[in-house]
């Protein structure tokens, strides 16, 4: 803004804005950030500014715009987390024993030789197709179905085994057992 310009008094103004600012927002400092926004609006749309009009009326018009500008924002933000709320209430997270399993058969198929992990991955994760999954391995088509079949066997076996035979590295502490009952 050019200080220069005849009329064109931003800084008598401040206390005008400041009172609007208070009335509209209700909080000191959001109606300090709001006067803020207002006059940054102000010095970058300073050309729209005819010569001659008035400028507290100007000024006025520009912080009720960036205050309808926030509450457009706050709303639309508002409607984002109910909606992001509705979706996450619906989840229902997992009872601690299906999630120590999911864990233990993550790290069963992690234990895989590298070539079935990478064909089951393709095909049972990835969703591709046998011949894509081939194509993409570099290998034939029975081959990369083999290791499918084997992969999945061994999650099988696996998974038929259940979870008391995965977990091996469990014990008794402070005792032999024989004095507990």
């Amino acid at each position: 803004m050019n200080a220069k310009t005849p009329g064109f008094n931003v800084i008598g103004q401040l206390a005008a804005l400041r009172r609007y600012a208070l009335s509209l927002v209700r909080n000191p400092d959001d109606a300090e950030d709001l006067v803020h926004d207002a006059l940054v609006k102000a010095y970058e749309r300073q050309g729209t500014f005819r010569t001659g009009a008035n400028v507290r009326n100007w000024l006025m018009s520009i912080l009720h715009n960036a205050h309808v500008d926030r509450l457009r924002q706050r709303h639309s933000m508002q409607r984002r987390h109910d909606g992001a709320a509705e979706v996450a209430e619906t989840a229902i997270p997992a009872n601690q024993d299906h999630s120590v399993r999911l864990t233990q058969l993550r790290n069963a198929f992690f234990t895989l030789p590298e070539e079935q992990r990478a064909a089951l991955h393709l095909v049972g994760i990835e969703e591709l197709s046998y011949q894509e999954a081939a194509t993409a391995l570099g290998i034939p088509v029975g081959t990369l179905m083999s290791r499918v079949a084997r992969a999945r066997e061994r999650l099988r076996t696996f998974e038929q085994s259940g979870p008391s035979a995965t977990v091996t590295h469990l014990r008794i502490v402070g005792g032999t057992g024989d004095d507990q009952q």
